[in-house]
């Protein structure tokens, strides 16, 4: 459902909205862009998410290593 909002938008943002909407709405234009955008900052939220995921594992991957290299090997 939707809902009827005011919000003021910059004289940038319309005239670009203006210059690409085609045949729809204004409203329809500003609404995609917006999903648009949503999508964006979720992405870059996982993407964020996984290079700190991945920076502690190779963080661990690292101290392992160390570990391992202090280790005397029983191949000697």
């Amino acid at each position: 459902m939707r809902r009827p909002k005011s919000f003021t938008i910059e004289p940038e943002i319309s005239k670009h909205v203006d210059e690409t909407k085609g045949e729809r709405s204004a409203s329809d234009r500003v609404n995609d862009l917006l999903r648009r955008a949503m999508i964006q900052e979720q992405h870059e939220r996982l993407d964020a998410e996984a290079a700190e995921f991945f920076a502690e594992a190779n963080s661990d991957r690292a101290e392992i290593q160390e570990f391992q290299e202090g280790v005397p090997s029983d191949n000697g």
